[in-house]
């Protein structure tokens, strides 16, 4: 019963956001239809993923994920209501379209995999997550940036740096489930950045990972 109430939830809020995305865009670009198909493939996934292993299911961490989802909406709200500043469209709309591509290729790499709340279904170490641990939150960040050039104000800023600490929170919430898989050390020593290639990793993970392996007896 936990399990279905989790589909439902995940099937409800993307249906929410791709509601919401429809709503407040009357032109469509092809980075827009990018999203659209995002949210169509997360409508699938939400009813075909796998049972998580682990899961959790703390206040904190549950916080931490309606932020996440809720700021982007709350920055579109927001200017709606006090107009901002444009910064340098050209570069946003790069950023935005590059973040675009990699939340797809992420998702469509973790397949069911996906979910709201860090869990466990399988360690996907392949297509993005060959270079970093959370491509999609790299993605995030990236979208974030672009989506500010484009048009931004203080509150979208503060909006910006709220919903990125729910991220960092997510992140290590994340990699504590995660940790429970048997590869993970190896994938650690592998992929060592979190979110950019040799950046913010952990490094006390991967002494583990070497000392372990400095320990076992040749074959």
């Amino acid at each position: 019963m936990r399990r279905r109430a989790a589909d439902v939830l995940l099937f409800s809020v993307t249906l929410v956001e791709l509601t919401f995305l429809l709503y407040q865009t009357p032109t469509f670009t092809f980075v827009d239809w990018i999203y659209v198909s995002q949210h169509l493939l997360i409508l699938v996934i939400a009813f075909t993923r796998g049972q998580p292993v682990a899961q959790d299911h703390s206040l904190p961490t549950s916080a931490a994920v309606v932020v996440s989802y809720a700021y982007p909406y709350a920055q579109v709200a927001l200017l709606q209501r006090i107009p901002g500043d444009v910064a340098w469209p050209t570069a946003g709309l790069v950023l935005v379209s590059i973040a675009a591509f990699l939340s797809l290729a992420s998702l469509l790499t973790l397949r069911r995999s996906f979910g709201i709340r860090p869990a466990l279904r399988s360690l996907v170490t392949n297509g993005p997550y060959r270079f970093v641990r959370h491509p999609i939150y790299l993605s995030y960040g990236i979208g974030d940036v672009g989506y500010n050039l484009q048009e931004w104000n203080f509150g979208t800023v503060l909006l910006t740096l709220a919903g990125w600490a729910s991220l960092y929170y997510r992140i290590h919430a994340e990699e504590r489930v995660l940790s429970t898989d048997p590869g993970w050390r190896a994938y650690v020593a592998r992929v060592p950045g979190r979110v950019l290639p040799r950046l913010w990793h952990s490094p006390t993970d991967q002494s583990r990972v070497r000392a372990q392996t400095a320990t076992k007896p040749a074959r």
